[in-house]
């Protein structure tokens, strides 16, 4: 298989993993709804999930169509913090358990989670965010999406971390 596939391969793969996130986090986001959840910030979304289509179509784009020499050490270094960023990001999805969805949405009266990575970060989920967004465009060597990216995502990030910190000061602190 060329170097061009396996990426291909592990770029689906990560969609995949994004459709199983967006299952999870209906299903989670009904539940929070039912318990009295109350959304907050929703006017940045749109723009994370267009950054998001972007860092896979992007990646993929960009290889197959400058056809980058891969330089095995960097490949495989990226690909492990890329894994190692699901690793993260699926340690906080069980962490939160239900509780987690991808819009900002808080149940009034239930404590801050301070386990799992919580304990140690604030937003361990956009510690994961960050390290992906860098690391998956550059297994294939798409440094152009992985700089773009990195960029874009700053920006929403910024929106999305004021937003979900108005939401969390809503909260007791205590779990």
């Amino acid at each position: 298989m060329s170097g061009y596939m396996a990426f291909t391969v592990v770029v689906i793969l990560v969609a995949i993993e994004r459709i199983v996130e967006l299952i999870v986090s209906n299903r989670n986001l009904k539940w929070s709804f039912a318990q009295g959840g109350i959304e907050f910030g929703r006017s940045h979304y749109k723009y994370m999930v267009a950054i998001h289509v972007f860092l896979l179509g992007g990646s993929l784009g960009e290889v197959w169509l400058f056809r980058p020499t891969f330089i095995p050490a960097l490949c495989w270094t990226m690909l492990f913090l890329a894994i190692a960023s699901q690793v993260l990001r699926w340690w906080c999805i069980s962490t939160l358990g239900k509780r987690w969805n991808t819009l900002i949405v808080i149940i009034p009266g239930m404590p801050l989670i301070k386990a799992g990575p919580y304990k140690w970060f604030k937003h361990p989920n956009y510690v994961a965010v960050v390290v992906e967004g860098f690391a998956l465009p550059m297994v294939g060597f798409a440094w152009r999406t992985a700089l773009i990216f990195t960029f874009l995502n700053a920006a929403v990030l910024r929106a999305r971390i004021r937003s979900e910190n108005a939401a969390l000061a809503t909260l007791p602190s205590a779990s």
